[in-house]
């Protein structure tokens, strides 16, 4: 029987997770499988796996054929190198002991550096966070200005028009007092 390592779509529309199963190469997609072995959910930044790190070593070990994508998981997860090196110990290149010592330091590695993008990512938003923040305290401060602008000039031009309704309240009674001075 082919064995393949592959994954199964779960979830809803537009916001799908993916089981990774081993399953016969004739079963349907998201039908019948022989073990489950992890999952992949690429809705999170960045995409969270969830993998059985020995099983999934044990199935490729025997000759489960992993899809691409799984192929790259499985990469990314330091399963295929796990392989490679126990190859290197089988054919005498090295001990056990240095090929886990070799595991461990890219393992090391790998995990420095998802942690300094965790950490990039974080500050690029803070960023982004500060300077729309800025961008919004200069634009309402612009828009206060224009606001008091234009009360003052409302109030200018009521100042204006009560000093004119006051000369021509003087003026209406200047005229009222000369004719009945006549």
């Amino acid at each position: 029987m082919a064995t393949k390592i592959r994954l199964q779509r779960h979830g809803r529309k537009n916001y799908a997770f993916y089981p990774i199963v081993i399953a016969d190469s004739r079963a349907p997609r998201d039908g019948r499988f022989i073990e489950r072995i992890g999952s992949y959910n690429p809705n999170t930044n960045p995409a969270t796996i969830s993998l059985n790190f020995e099983r999934a070593l044990y199935w490729v070990n025997v000759g489960a054929q992993p899809t691409d994508t799984v192929r790259s998981i499985l990469s990314n997860e330091g399963v295929l190198l796990m392989k490679h090196l126990q190859g290197g110990v089988k054919k005498g290149a090295f001990d056990e002991a240095e090929a886990q010592r070799r595991f461990e330091a890219w393992k090391a590695n790998k995990i420095a550096s998802v942690d300094k993008f965790k950490a990039d990512m974080a500050n690029k938003k803070e960023i982004a966070l500060k300077e729309r923040l800025e961008a919004e305290t200069a634009k309402n401060n612009a828009k206060a200005e224009a606001v008091a602008k234009k009360k003052a000039e409302i109030a200018a031009a009521a100042a204006e028009a009560a000093k004119e309704a006051e000369e021509a309240a003087k003026e209406a009674e200047a005229q009222a007092e000369t004719p009945a001075a006549e």
